[in-house]
């Protein structure tokens, strides 16, 4: 499964949030995502105020990630609050992936970017979001306490994916440039680089940078000579230079 993420505002377009992203940013990143892959389950986000407003807006905005974007699913953030939404994008044939926990949307209502589920009242609240009446296929669970999840997980008949919700759920999930360290301004607790690629890219552009101003790049390895051209063009250049 590959799901892009409202996330691509921070990571790709260098919003300070995802509550910027619109609709128009979502169909073009996964529309995009979507003809580069094959046999691939893809799920896109459904961005802040595309589905909130009403279940109407909800239905519509939804048909047009599967129609203009290619969607297989689409993801939105929130439990029982959004369940009427979840409910009817399903009665139209489009699977759902729900998000509770911490939905980076809600930034403004949490005071931030905080763990969630701390207090019993908030467990209760989530293990209440965390159903499968409403019909969705799958559920996101961020920012979680991994005992929490965990038992959410085996409330559950259908898939949990945790971020930052420990190991006890169906399958995990990371924001490429997270795992590939290519964000280096703020990374959360749960995030683990698998690689450096940040910071091979900032040492290939400074090496490029270095080599052109040193005039080593580009050599004769790298350029076209005459031996690279037919005799006709060599003597067409010649004639177009007299």
């Amino acid at each position: 499964t590959i799901l892009v993420g409202d996330s691509l505002g921070n990571t790709i377009l260098g919003y300070e949030d995802t509550i910027q992203v619109t609709m128009e940013d979502m169909i073009h990143h996964c529309a995009a995502v979507s003809r580069g892959i094959k046999n691939i389950l893809l799920v896109c986000d459904m961005p802040f105020m595309s589905y909130q407003t009403s279940v109407y807006d909800a239905v519509v905005n939804a048909g047009r990630l599967m129609k203009e974007g290619h969607a297989n699913m689409v993801k939105l953030e929130g439990g029982v609050e959004v369940a009427p939404q979840i409910e009817a994008i399903v009665k139209a044939s489009i699977p759902v992936c729900a998000h509770i926990g911490l939905t980076p949307q809600s930034i403004n209502a949490f005071g931030g970017f905080k763990i969630q589920g701390k207090t019993e009242a908030a467990a209760r609240k989530l293990i209440e979001d965390a159903v499968q009446k409403a019909g969705a296929t799958m559920v996101v669970l961020e920012g979680v306490p991994a005992k929490l999840a965990t038992k959410i997980t085996e409330m559950l008949d259908i898939p949990t994916i945790g971020i930052g919700a420990g190991a006890g759920c169906d399958g995990q999930v990371l924001v490429m440039q997270d795992m590939l360290a290519m964000n280096t301004d703020f990374t959360p607790k749960f995030v683990k680089p698998f690689a450096d690629i940040g910071q091979q890219m900032s040492e290939a552009f400074k090496a490029y940078d270095s080599e052109v101003k040193a005039n080593t790049f580009p050599d004769a390895a790298h350029s076209f000579s005459k031996s690279d051209c037919s005799d006709e063009y060599l003597a067409q250049l010649d004639e177009v230079f007299k």
